[in-house]
């Protein structure tokens, strides 16, 4: 895997932006990534972009070498640090693709910014009604009556999220690999190269209660989910989308994608990996840029 080298830029909330950047003709894309990643997740992606587009991937607030000074309450959050990123490059006229929280992330930004914003890609992505997460019985399963609600329940589910606090606090390299090859390298894992510099992204994260809350509370559409109203923002899109999803995503089900075409309609288009997971771009590279390539 190729390295890129970080850049970073200052946003008037404090904040720090870090990002990658690679190829200097073509149309610009920018790459965002998801939960316990970076945009060191995108480098293989990079490679095989930069001598026909301008790829930008940035550090969300909280991951990687990006700062994280204020807690972040929604993915819109996220996506207004985006925003004031993508003016200070001066970016017009751009793709953006969003992986699995990423999509959320950008589906806000794109309510935000129609006039800047000409097509969203959503790589197994998060729902356009957010991803639940049920409180935990003595047996460890799921109470499909009863959600978190506050960011301190949060941070003791016992099966989601504490075990991954405690490996980011011990340094847990081989916890994380476990979970990361159950539910999302189930089909296919990097190299032991790579998988060590994904790890090493993976426990700069600062923010994963923030994210998970944010998951949970985030639904753009007219809706009710089971722990939001919906904001209906889903209105303001404008943009032509394009879903690709894995059949095998363990952690975003397919389903998942069927709803979001549903919502969306006629304006997105979703295209079917059949045998990829979370991560076809570990599952299978080749075709996952040629899908990309496709629909840029």
């Amino acid at each position: 895997m190729k390295n890129y080298p970080v850049h970073t830029l200052q946003l008037s909330n404090g904040e720090t932006l870090a990002y990658r950047t690679a190829g200097s003709n073509g149309d610009v894309i920018v790459l965002v990534h998801g939960n316990m990643s970076s945009s060191v997740h995108f480098q293989t992606t990079m490679e095989q972009l930069e001598n026909e587009y301008q790829v930008y991937a940035v550090d969300l607030r909280g991951f990687g070498d990006s700062s994280y000074h204020h807690e972040l309450n929604c993915l819109r959050d996220f996506a207004e640090d985006i925003e004031e990123f993508v003016k200070l490059l001066d970016l017009r006229s751009f793709t953006i693709l969003g992986w699995s929280t990423g999509g959320g992330i950008v589906l806000e930004l794109a309510a935000d910014m129609p006039e800047r914003i000409k097509k969203v890609i959503l790589l197994d992505s998060v729902g356009v009604k957010g991803f639940p997460l049920f409180k935990k019985g003595s047996d460890y399963q799921p109470i499909l009556t009863q959600m978190h609600d506050t960011k301190a329940s949060i941070a003791l589910d016992p099966v989601q999220v504490l075990p991954i606090l405690n490996a980011y606090a011990n340094r847990d390299k081989a916890t994380l690999k476990a979970i990361w090859n159950a539910v999302i390298y189930n089909l296919r894992q990097p190299s032991e190269e790579d998988y060590e510099l994904y790890l090493e992204a993976m426990l700069k994260q600062r923010n994963l209660v923030d994210v998970d809350y944010s998951l949970l509370k985030f639904n753009i559409t007219h809706d009710a989910s089971l722990s939001s109203p919906g904001s209906g923002r889903i209105d303001l899109i404008s943009a032509p989308i394009v879903i690709l999803q894995g059949l095998k995503d363990y952690v975003v089900p397919y389903d998942q994608a069927v709803e979001m075409k549903k919502y969306f309609g006629e304006q997105a288009k979703l295209i079917t990996f059949e045998e990829a997971g979370h991560s076809v771009i570990t599952d299978d590279l080749d075709l996952f840029i040629k899908t990309l390539k496709e629909n840029l």
